[in-house]
Formats: structure tokens, C-alpha cells, sequence
């Protein structure tokens, strides 16, 4: 182990050296990071999402989601459906869920709310919202879930 640390800082002292070989690396690490980022900017973009792809943390979807699945998130204008998976996030958390939606409820006004449950959850997620709030407002939805990668992200 002590050889391996050794070797590592002999070729950080010969890239130390060579100040050219130095910038070369900086910048293709600087071109690495700004396109991750700008691919990520972009995905937002498109799917109106502020978080286009989040990996499910709990087991209270099973068997539809598994931990360490990866979900891609489309939060267009249209209507959320009961039946459609959504992922939510609770004022005052910084944790996006992702469960079920059980419940569409229109108002007159036009503003839909939204009761969810996790598949493997024996009660719907009133116990999980804010105090006071009874349902999600569409403002509280980052997406519903269009697409997965399975066991990809754990």
C-alpha cells in the first residue's frame, strides 16, 4: 500500500515538472466536468424537470421499483393520472419521494392535488407530507417516471 502512495506522488512531482502536461490535464478535467454539467442543464431543459433522473432510496415500491433502480422524469403540462408513478418532494426536505399516485382530485380553480402511495406501503403518504397538508400540490412534483435502468444505481 505505502508503495502505491509512493508511486503516486513520484508522477504527481514529474507532472508538477512539466507545466504544459499540467494545463493538459486541468483542462481536459475542466472539459469533463462543464459538458457533465451542460448535459445535465440540458436534460432539465427538456424534461422541465429541476431533477431529470433520481435513483429510488426505499424498498416502499417494490416490486414496480427496486433500491438502486435509476427513474428518468418528464414533468411536461400534462395531466397526472391515477396509476402514474410521480416523484414529489416535501417543503422543508431535501429528499425527493418517489410513489404512486392513488388520487386525482380536481378544484374548480383548476388546481389538481394528489394523494400518493408507496406499492409496498399499507397507508397512502398523508403521514409523510408537510403538517397540515392532506395532498401535493402539482408545484410539489418533479416528474413522473418514464423510463428506468434496474439496479444501475446502487
Amino acid at each position: 500500500m505505502l508503495e502505491i502512495v509512493e508511486d503516486q506522488i513520484a508522477e504527481l512531482k514529474k507532472l508538477w515538472k512539466n507545466k504544459r502536461l499540467l494545463l493538459h490535464q486541468g483542462l481536459n478535467l475542466a472539459m469533463i466536468v462543464f459538458s457533465a454539467l451542460m448535459i445535465w442543464k440540458g436534460l432539465m431543459f427538456l424534461t422541465k424537470s429541476e431533477s431529470p433522473v433520481v435513483v429510488v432510496l426505499s424498498g416502499s415500491m417494490e416490486p414496480a421499483f427496486q433500491r438502486g433502480d435509476i427513474l428518468f422524469l418528464n414533468n411536461q403540462a400534462n395531466p397526472i393520472r391515477v396509476g402514474e408513478v410521480v416523484v414529489f418532494k416535501i417543503k422543508d426536505r431535501d429528499i425527493p419521494i418517489v410513489h404512486r399516485v392513488m388520487k386525482v382530485h380536481e378544484k374548480a380553480s383548476g388546481a389538481v392535488e394528489l394523494l400518493t402511495k408507496g406499492d409496498n406501503n399499507r397507508v397512502d403518504d398523508r403521514g409523510l407530507y408537510a403538517p397540515g397538508q392532506l395532498w401535493l400540490e402539482r408545484d410539489d412534483v418533479l416528474g413522473r417516471a418514464v423510463g428506468t435502468l434496474r439496479y444501475v444505481g446502487m
